[in-house]
Parts: structure tokens; sequence; C-alpha cells
């Protein structure tokens, strides 16, 4: 046995509630290594001295005393307590949402121009939009121009009918 294993064991000897084996292993390891040998004397003689000493009886009154002092403890936080929030959390929550109430009632097109080539760009997509906003007209005249069968119609004779000359 190495001298780490020993030094877990050394309080479980001293209590005599190692087997007889483990404890013949044990003794034979004290017998051999000075260093283990004079900790168990060390722990012994520590025990020897806490032996002498008187055991101590509590008071009667020590349970009503204990139970006093715990009254007097604050109460912990129960589990749902996280629920409730604190006074500050309410304001730091209220002022967010009043901002961003704030700020989404701007309009971009009400903001103000901080920097001089945004108002070009501002005219550029006007024009854009432009386009778009005629888009149905465009894609109407794009499906004209380019329907051959309109060039294939005959051409009426120049000779118009009585009843309109009349008229």
């Amino acid at each position: 046995m190495n001298c780490g294993h020993m030094e877990k064991r050394l309080v479980t000897y001293l209590d005599g509630k190692l087997t007889v084996a483990e404890r013949r292993q044990f003794e034979a390891h004290l017998a051999l290594c000075t260093t283990c040998r004079e900790r168990a004397e060390g722990f012994r003689s520590v025990w020897d001295v806490l032996d002498e000493l008187p055991a101590l009886a509590p008071s009667a009154a020590f349970d009503n005393l204990v139970r006093a002092r715990v009254q007097q403890e604050p109460r912990r936080a129960g589990l749902w307590s996280w629920i409730v929030p604190s006074p500050r959390l309410a304001f730091a929550a209220t002022a967010l949402l009043i901002a961003s109430v704030w700020l989404s009632s701007f309009q971009p097109a009400r903001l103000p121009m901080t920097h001089p080539l945004t108002g070009v760009a501002i005219q550029n997509n006007e024009a854009e939009f432009g386009m778009i906003e005629d888009l149905p007209v465009l894609e109407d005249y794009d499906v004209l121009t380019s329907f051959d069968a309109l060039s294939e119609l005959p051409v009426q004779s120049t000779a118009q009918p009585q009843s309109l000359k009349q008229m």
C-alpha cells in the first residue's frame, strides 16, 4: 500500500472499523513507514486528549433557544419569488417600453437628414418609386410593342361607306 492510500484510511483504522485483513495490512505498512507511523501516533494523542475532556450536555432550554433564533432570521425568498419584479426592474422595463413607442412614432420621411449625399439618394429612390408605380402601364406597353399580330392585320380600303359620308 502507498502512503496516500494509507492517509485516507487512517481515521478508519483509529476508529477500529477496518476488517481484520485490512488492519493487518495497515499495521504492516506502519511498521515499515516512519512518516505514516508518526502521523498515526499524532492522531492517537489528539484523540486521547479529546477523550479526557468532559462531555458537554446542552441545556434544557437549548431546543427553545435554537427555535427562537431560527424564527428571528429573515425569511429567504421562496421558489416563485422571482416572478415578482423589483421596483427598479419594473421602472426600467416601463422606461424602455415608452422609449421604444416614442421612437417608433417617427416616420423615416420626417427624420432630419444628417448627410448631404442622402438627399441625392432620396431623389433617386423617389424616381425609382415612380417607375414602380407605373409598372402595370409599362408591362402593357412592352406587350403591345412586341405583339406581332397587330402587324399582320389586313389593310382596309380607303372607300368609306356612303352612310358615313352623308352625315
